[in-house]
């Protein structure tokens, strides 16, 4: 018998015999011949468990990671401090073992755990409601267009090129299936054009997407944009950073009809690009366009509280045509962590998380400057990140940084050719004094 394969060759026998085949190969006869492998896997020799542990952890310890390095990356993905207790109540097992809550009837522990999210995201966002959380703030872009679709009935949508880059590709994948037409909507110095938008919308539009903070760190002035987007009909879809909420405006005041994002700032660990958590919260009237589920609240006949799954427009529960998405489960162990670290916090931590973010990114900025070898890219005023332009090469900035420890910044030329040597710096409240100063001083003198 082979180790980890319980089978015995008796039970494998006894197993043709039931099945009614000669022998293993029979299994595979519908694979062609000239593309089966006929030589063993080229693996190393079997180890011992206890050797096996040592070589894993070993490759384990090769990895960069916010634990060993100090982290000035951002773009989508944030290094925020994680309170203890939040690891201590999301391990339980009552949530940890039932995380995907598919059915109807889930325990009303998580049923309330899921309703306390959506009630904190409709409070951040100055919407009315919230669904149950979706994959990603990518994911949650690309359904707020489609939601937008079904509930004005047109098929246009009109993105700006300061939304993040990801979240855009995933529009466009879904517009490849829907044939949907998706117009980018140029930036004038890295914040919106209004004055362009207006080339750009038409009687077909659906909906119009923003990012506040937009991917270049800066915060958008929205004024009077709802309006405008509203006079032709269409919806204005805004994309955020949650943290950033505790100190700007909610967008439901300022006209915002669907608000989207990526939750991962909210307590979730980077964990090397995911599980992440896009949340997605509307005005009322849209509720029924909502993809996924929405927990509500409700009252039983002996007038005691329960929370049921108000509405789960989902194809894996209705007709696929009566279906608001293919969205099949929502993140509710994230959006669980969510709703305990901002509870952990309360409205006076996260507002002081966000100011310590607004603060510590601002002294980066001007220490930076400083040095000489860095210059302004945008001007106005911005969140926890910004960018600033490098006098040599940004790749190899970021490569002789990793040398000293240190996870730079994200070049923008990646996504932005016309931003060559563009450096996008995230400074969140978890960096110290000295280890901005670390940074300055290491990233002045390569």
């Amino acid at each position: 018998m082979k180790p980890y394969i319980p089978n015995t060759e008796e039970q494998r026998q006894e197993m043709l015999q039931v099945i009614g085949v000669s022998d293993m190969d029979a299994l595979f006869a519908d694979i062609p011949e000239r593309i089966r492998l006929r030589r063993d896997l080229d693996l190393p020799e079997a180890l011992s468990e206890m050797e096996l542990v040592r070589h894993l952890r070993d490759l384990a310890s090769r990895n960069v990671t916010t634990e060993t390095h100090t982290c000035f990356l951002g773009a989508g993905a944030y290094d925020h401090y994680i309170p203890s207790v939040i690891r201590h109540l999301t391990k339980r097992q009552e949530f940890y073992t039932a995380y995907t809550p598919y059915q109807p009837e889930i325990s009303q522990g998580t049923l309330q755990a899921i309703f306390e999210y959506q009630t904190m995201i409709c409070r951040l966002t100055g919407m009315d409601v919230s669904n149950a959380s979706l994959y990603d703030g990518a994911t949650a872009v690309a359904e707020a267009a489609t939601m937008a679709v079904r509930a004005t009935g047109r098929t246009g949508i009109i993105v700006s090129k300061t939304v993040h880059p990801q979240s855009r590709e995933v529009l466009k994948t879904y517009s490849r299936f829907t044939g949907r037409p998706i117009a980018e909507w140029d930036h004038r110095d890295g914040r919106l054009d209004v004055d362009a938008l207006e080339k750009l919308l038409s009687q077909d539009t659906a909906a119009v997407i923003v990012q506040n903070p937009n991917f270049f760190g800066l915060i958008e002035d929205l004024g009077d944009l709802a309006d405008r987007v509203h006079q032709k009909g269409a919806l204005l879809i805004v994309s955020c950073n949650p943290v950033s909420l505790a100190l700007l405006k909610p967008p439901g005041d300022m006209g915002a009809d669907i608000v989207v994002g990526e939750g991962q700032p909210l307590g979730n660990p980077l964990n090397f690009g995911g599980p992440y958590l896009g949340f997605m919260a509307a005005r009322e009237k849209f509720m029924r366009k909502m993809p996924g589920r929405i927990v509500g609240e409700t009252r039983d006949r002996q007038g005691r509280r329960g929370y049921v799954l108000t509405i789960q427009t989902r194809e894996q529960h209705i007709r696929r045509e009566k279906a608001t998405s293919n969205i099949c489960s929502n993140q509710a162990l994230n959006a669980l962590t969510a709703a305990i670290y901002l509870s952990a916090l309360g409205k006076t931590g996260l507002s002081k998380v966000a100011a310590l973010c607004c603060q510590k990114s601002r002294y980066a900025c001007q220490q930076l400057l400083k040095t000489g070898a860095f210059s302004p890219v945008f001007d106005g005023p911005f969140f926890n990140e910004f960018a600033v332009k490098y006098r040599g090469d940004v790749e190899k900035l970021n490569q002789k940084l990793l040398e000293h420890g240190i996870i730079g910044g994200y070049p923008l030329e990646r996504d932005y050719p016309e931003l060559k040597g563009a450096w996008l710096v995230a400074v969140t409240e978890k960096r110290t004094k000295a280890e901005i100063d670390h940074f300055v001083e290491r990233a002045g003198s390569i």
